[in-house]
């Protein structure tokens, strides 16, 4: 016997049942391009490049669920749900093709194993959606807000399981299933109903079978509508996701006599791609667990602000729509009362986006670590954002915390933001022998020690211990001395475009002047925009962090770390080496080559590490709170028991040595790794 699906009545109503498929496909539709429609109103952001690497992406973090997992818990239960879905999917278009075009593919051993699969499929996601629910209203975490919908989705979703496996109950008792085993979950189900009569059974099959249609498009109708329509926007948020390197922000032309502001002061400057993350954040809260401003119970959430946005976006969009009239404006205005909720056309075109939005005191707490883009499953991008709306702030309204203005002078004045004389720069380098490009004309190796390196006391033993390990190696190398300027990190993400531009061209200028190739420095951030933001003004520079380096000294046996250093190691990274430019490996291959060192690390590591609170131009500003984040990354570090804090970062060492002050760990160290190393081969 060959097993197939046993039709033993003819469902009626075929025309409806096609009327009710169109008519939810008209809805989604309609959803859809609301959202599009919506999109208008935001500058063009390009986003076309590479095809096929996007789609890759795509694949990767939608099929694959690449950053949905990091999160275990809800990650592997959206992971079951989702694939349980695709597995359902699949499946009804196998009906469809043989109910409604009478292809013969629910047959034979296909049919057997695609039951089972569904079964198994069906009720995985039954069991995801429980937990779901006990973990949204039972376990109440911090980062979700539910909001009404939430649960809607939730009780549709399983209400079309149920209805389906009711179905499936009632066929295999109407028709006594010889191949009932292979669809278990129906089969235990059909006991239920094992007393009723064939006829009963037609009648329930036929009223849940319809219940079960109306409940499937309606589903699909209200995609668009609810939370569920990250099913959509989600994929095309990450296809749109930015290729350039990790951190790239926008230039600003300054030469563009069309420009009439800079920044972002109002909802409709942003790009639409920057529109789309508002609309295709999911509220899942990562960003916010992962934020250490929001931790520190700074005045931001990654996920408030974006969700801010997206509130004050979808009521005014609707109204610029209408307002610049066109085939848009009747549609608009149709609905212009509800768009408004309730309030005037002319009190939402009024409201600020800077202050009514989004306060000052969010905008200015970032850190800009990266954290919230790094766990962000749907792959938003947040800190471009808060460096648009900084940079209006600062370029057009010059509105920021009076401290910045010291660190903007400094920078103009003596080229850092420390404020020292810039003929002192090279002064750390007195007595080392270290020549400068002026000197020697050109090097095989460019250190660059940054201001920390040459202005601060601390850091300057750092830029020393480097030099030694460079000169032990016999690596040719300069400085440019009194001709380096600050890279600029800390003005362009404070908002200080303009002076940000003028120390690169400076620099870049200096630099090809001397023909340099190759940059190592100690300093993340300076790493991070030489070989990230100098190319967008002609500087190609190849630039390492010193970890890199030495790394690949103690690998060619040039350095040989041999003194025994007995001690407990745990190693902070550095969110712009670590979460911007992916180099975790190198610094704990340092601490490892060290004879008589254990690492020991810390819960938050990697791409999951905590910031130190001195990035985004942080370093320059005063942290307001109870809760310090320096202070809660002192913390963590100490509940290793380690004996060192390890860092490779002049402003995390900084903060680090402030941390240790604060806790009155005296018998804590903070050091740089080239430091240990130095130590070590003494």
């Amino acid at each position: 016997m060959v097993p197939q699906r046993e039709i033993y009545w003819n469902i009626p109503g075929h025309v409806l049942l096609y009327l009710i498929f169109a008519v939810s496909v008209l809805f989604f539709c309609r959803g859809v391009y609301q959202y599009y429609k919506r999109l208008q109103v935001g500058r063009p952001a390009g986003r076309k490049e590479r095809p096929g690497e996007r789609m890759r992406g795509v694949l990767s973090q939608v099929f694959g669920h690449g950053r949905i997992l990091r999160d275990y818990y809800p990650g592997i239960m959206h992971f079951i749900l989702f694939w349980g879905f695709v597995i359902m999917t699949f499946g009804t278009a196998m009906v469809a093709l043989e109910a409604d075009l009478g292809l013969p593919v629910m047959r034979g051993a296909f049919y057997l194993w695609l039951s089972l699969f569904l079964d198994v499929a069906g009720l995985a996601a039954i069991i995801a959606i429980a937990v779901f629910w006990f973990r949204r209203y039972v376990q109440r975490p911090d980062r979700l807000d539910t909001v009404a919908d939430d649960g809607y989705s939730l009780l549709l979703i399983m209400f079309i399981l149920v209805t389906g496996f009711l179905l499936e109950a009632f066929r295999i008792v109407a028709t006594a299933d010889p191949w009932a085993a292979w669809t278990p979950v129906g089969l235990v189900l059909s006991y239920l109903f094992a007393g009723l009569g064939v006829e009963d059974l037609k009648i329930f099959h036929r009223i849940t079978w319809w219940v079960h249609l109306f409940s499937a498009m309606g589903f699909f109708a209200y995609i668009p509508y609810s939370k569920l329509s990250h099913i959509f926007l989600m994929p095309i948020n990450i296809y749109f996701r930015s290729l350039e390197p990790k951190g790239t922000l926008q230039p600003i032309n300054f030469e563009d006599e069309e420009q009439e502001s800079f920044g972002v002061a109002n909802v409709e400057e942003f790009t639409w791609k920057q529109l789309l993350d508002t609309e295709a954040c999911t509220r899942c809260g990562r960003c916010q667990d992962n934020c250490p401003a929001y931790l520190s119970k700074k005045p931001l959430s990654p996920k408030g602000m974006t969700q801010d946005i997206k509130s004050h976006y979808r009521v005014k969009a609707p109204l610029l729509l209408a307002a610049r009239g066109g085939a848009n404006a009747e549609g608009d205005k149709s609905r212009q009362e509800a768009a408004a909720t309730g309030e005037t056309a002319a009190a939402v075109m009024e409201q600020s986006l800077i202050g009514d939005v989004i306060s000052e005191e969010a905008i200015w707490a970032c850190t800009t670590c990266r954290s919230c883009q790094e766990q962000c499953p749907a792959m938003v991008e947040h800190i471009d954002k808060i460096i648009d709306l900084r940079r209006n702030l600062v370029l057009m309204e010059s509105r920021f915390p009076s401290e910045m203005q010291l660190a903007f002078r400094n920078m103009e004045n003596n080229g850092n933001p420390w404020g020292v004389g810039w003929a002192k720069r090279a002064d750390w380098a007195q007595d080392l022998g270290v020549p400068t490009m002026a000197e020697i004309g050109q090097a095989d190796l460019l250190f660059w020690p940054g201001c920390a390196g040459a202005f601060d006391d601390r850091n300057k033993k750092v830029a020393v211990a480097v030099v030694k390990i460079l000169q032990s190696a016999g690596i040719n190398f300069a400085i440019l001395g009194t001709e380096e300027k600050c890279c600029g990190d800390s003005a362009r993400r404070l908002g200080n475009e303009y002076l940000f531009q003028s120390l690169a061209q400076e620099n870049i200028e200096t630099m090809k002047g001397y023909g340099v190739t190759k940059i190592v420095t100690t300093c993340p951030h300076c790493l991070n925009t030489m070989a990230k933001d100098y190319p967008q003004f002609g500087g190609h520079f190849e630039v390492i962090h010193h970890t890199q380096l030495i790394l690949e000294l103690v690998r060619q046996g040039k350095i040989k770390p041999a003194r025994f250093l007995d001690s407990a190691v745990t190693y902070h990274d550095s969110c712009y080496l670590g979460r911007y430019n992916d180099i975790y490996l190198a610094p704990r291959e340092l601490v490892k080559a060290i004879p008589g060192v254990t690492l020991k690390e810390m819960e938050r590591r990697e791409e999951r590490s905590f910031c130190c609170g001195a990035g985004g131009g942080r370093m320059w500003l005063e942290e307001h709170g109870e809760e310090k984040m320096y202070v809660m990354r002192t913390e963590q570090a100490l509940s290793t028991g380690a004996a060192v804090v390890a860092t490779a970062c002049p402003f995390c060492l900084t903060m680090m040595v402030d941390g240790l002050k604060f806790k009155e760990q005296e018998g804590v160290q903070a050091m740089d790794l080239a430091e240990l190393i130095a130590q070590s081969i003494a």
